[in-house]
């Protein structure tokens, strides 16, 4: 059994898929919080700080979220959904943190029924999380888009960065890059030693660099630092094409 907050067909807005049509299933809990990248909600007259997609992160919304126990299920309703689409789009699985679900028993099912339909699948995942590939092979066919935290999420630097699920996945999946939300702070200081040292470990990973924001607002503040910063040192600039467009991080 597993959650969903959303499901939808859109636009994939960032990372190296950006621009390529995608259905997107986003499933519910996160093993981080990310207070740093200060997108404000409120629950019960109280102002929490979280990522831009708090509402699939901070268990306050769990109430809406979609519990999932069929595979079988899920996966009748997402091919019908690609018939109404009339073809079959690349899927993005992200959160939340999905990979929370990875020994999931529902969970698996759906990716390996997905890959065994053609589906090309692109995991979201904070990286944090270690995948046993051998024991579950069809995550072997999909991307995985390490979207890793750095300092100005918030976190403790032992909570963002787990090496060995990093290896693995550069190792073991299909394909993998590393994918970075920055900030004009973090740019005047730290970020390039952190993405550096990153490097490092993970040296055949792309790295793909986007603004913070949960709004075209926000992203405004932001988006030319980390411009710049890509072209000083060779890294891919990503923009947020969904937030560009309507202004928001959900159903989009």
């Amino acid at each position: 059994m597993f959650y969903l907050t959303e499901q939808f067909f859109s636009i994939q807005g960032e990372g190296k898929y950006a621009g390529v049509p995608s259905y997107f299933l986003r499933t519910g809990g996160c093993n981080l919080n990310c207070p740093g990248f200060g997108a404000e909600y409120e629950v019960e007259g109280e102002v929490r700080l979280g990522c831009d997609t708090y509402f699939a992160v901070d268990g306050h919304f769990s109430s809406s979220w979609q519990k999932v126990t069929s595979a079988d299920t899920l996966t009748s309703e997402l091919k019908r959904e690609f018939e109404k689409i009339g073809y079959v789009p690349d899927m993005v699985i992200t959160g939340g943190e999905p990979l929370m679900y990875a020994k999931d028993e529902v969970f698996y099912a759906v990716v390996e029924n997905m890959v065994e339909y053609g589906v090309k699948i692109t995991f979201e995942t904070n990286g944090t999380i270690e995948i046993d590939f051998d024991k579950y092979p069809a995550y072997k066919s999909c991307t995985f888009a390490l979207s890793l935290k750095l300092a100005n999420s918030g976190e403790l630097t032992e909570k963002r960065i787990v090496y060995q699920a990093l290896e693995n996945m550069q190792n073991h999946a299909k394909e993998a890059f590393l994918k970075f939300t920055i900030d004009t702070a973090l740019v005047e200081t730290t970020a390039l030693q952190e993405i550096q040292e990153i490097q490092k470990l993970l040296p055949k990973l792309d790295v793909y660099c986007m603004p913070v924001g949960e709004s075209r607002d926000t992203i405004w503040k932001n988006d030319r630092a980390v411009f710049e910063f890509c072209m000083k040192y060779n890294f891919h600039y990503s923009d947020r094409l969904h937030i560009r467009v309507f202004d928001t991080t959900q159903g989009v």
